[in-house]
């Protein structure tokens, strides 16, 4: 039986959440941090940041952005559909190709199927274009936008090329100013065709990897939430692990207050040993993307953070709460707010236009501290050190953040 803050702690510990990078930050840390979350979800909102670059942030601290981009073009991350458009490591290519050709029923692959089927001619002689001439960008395509719901109003050389990408005939040799360069597969991933011919993994083989690599990432989970993170199909239940528990794959665990057994990979033994012990202590303050894999599942951030989240950017202005890219406030294990930010690099600004603690819970002095501390830093790490507070939920915190803000800046340039 683990309490919830065992649990929290857990969960935290396996995401790279529990407490601050022990070392400086660097490319094979970078790499480190994607793997052990399976995916690294990818998003162009840049209000403050580009979703990726802030996770990777809150996981090692100051690190140079360009690191990223420069492991998709070395081949040690590829780009797939899978909870969503991701960055994962080149070692599972097959493992998702696989799956993205034989089960998985994402928007972005069902639209590429019934692309496919109207415009085969228009795709082959896009595929001869880059055999003949060499990687392509969407913007060489001059092309005349048509608006569409589905496809977001791209111009037909961008639909192709998305149609290519997503069947597998194409992939993302590199990214130039976060825009995709396509290249046929046989270039960047030579290795695909010989092993695709000895034929994929079975259905029951490809079930099992999405589950155990779901649930190590996640540390611990509730079965109905193992799903959600690779989008695989369908919703599972106790009965449906029983196979793996049965092998010593997963192990079955409870949590105090929670009416459904959890799960916990066997890798994680030793953590899970001492999260039981209270030896996994939550020491870590960041600021999280929205799309970060501990909130992008509302159900499970609810249930384990008592943290209710919804990303508001798509929302019409007049119906937000909270506000337009709002980034969940991590504080030693526990979720206690958010804030709605805007980074103004021309004029080295870190706007917050408005902080929201959670209800009903009073920030202590240490809160107020790291939060402060946590800010500074990720406004610094984005060339907008001037951090601007306009205003937060309750109104008393605002004094005392501008304070502390104000502490650190003058700790951090004492002239």
């Amino acid at each position: 039986m683990l309490s919830i803050t065992q649990a929290r702690a857990l969960h935290l510990a396996a995401q790279g959440l529990l407490q601050p990078s022990a070392r400086k930050a660097s490319r094979p840390a970078l790499l480190r941090t994607i793997e052990r979350m399976a995916l690294l979800q990818i998003d162009t909102i840049h209000v403050v940041n580009r979703s990726p670059y802030l996770v990777l942030f809150s996981r090692l601290g100051h690190y140079q952005p360009v690191w990223l981009e420069d492991a998709l073009a070395q081949g040690q991350l590829f780009e797939t559909w899978a909870h969503e458009a991701c960055f994962a490591l080149r070692a599972d290519l097959l493992l998702h190709r696989a799956y993205n050709r034989s089960a998985r029923r994402h928007w972005g692959l069902t639209n590429a199927v019934t692309n496919q089927e109207a415009n085969r001619p228009q795709l082959d002689n896009l595929l001869a274009h880059i055999r003949a001439n060499g990687p392509v960008k969407s913007s060489d395509f001059k092309g005349t936008e048509t608006r569409t719901s589905a496809w977001w109003g791209w111009k037909d050389e961008k639909r192709w090329l998305e149609t290519l990408f997503a069947s597998g005939e194409i992939m993302v040799a590199r990214r130039e100013n976060f825009h995709r360069v396509y290249d046929l597969t046989e270039r960047v991933a030579p290795e695909v065709q010989g092993a695709e011919v000895n034929g994929a993994p079975s259905d029951e083989l490809m079930h099992s990897a999405w589950i155990e690599k779901a649930v190590e990432a996640l540390g611990i989970t509730q079965a109905r939430w193992i799903n959600d993170y690779f989008r695989t199909k369908p919703r599972l239940r106790d009965a449906d692990l029983d196979a793996l528990v049965d092998t010593g794959a997963l192990l079955r665990v409870a949590v105090d207050g929670w009416a459904s057994l959890a799960y916990v990979h066997h890798t994680h033994k030793a953590l899970l040993n001492k999260a039981a012990a209270g030896k996994l202590q939550a020491t870590h303050t960041a600021l999280l993307s929205p799309f970060d894999p501990v909130v992008w599942d509302r159900e499970r951030a609810a249930t384990l953070f008592d943290f209710d989240y919804r990303l508001e950017c798509y929302t019409p202005e007049p119906k937000r709460v909270h506000g337009y890219f709002v980034l969940p406030i991590l504080c030693c294990g526990e979720l206690i707010g958010r804030l709605d930010a805007k980074a103004h690099r021309a004029q080295g600004l870190f706007e917050v236009r408005a902080l929201f603690a959670q209800p009903g819970a009073a920030w202590t002095d240490a809160q107020v501290e790291s939060v402060a501390k946590a800010i500074a830093d990720f406004a610094d790490w984005h060339g907008t050190p001037k951090v601007q507070l306009a205003k937060a939920q309750p109104a008393t915190l605002v004094k005392r953040l501008r304070s502390a803000l104000a502490a650190h800046a003058s700790a951090t340039n004492p002239s």
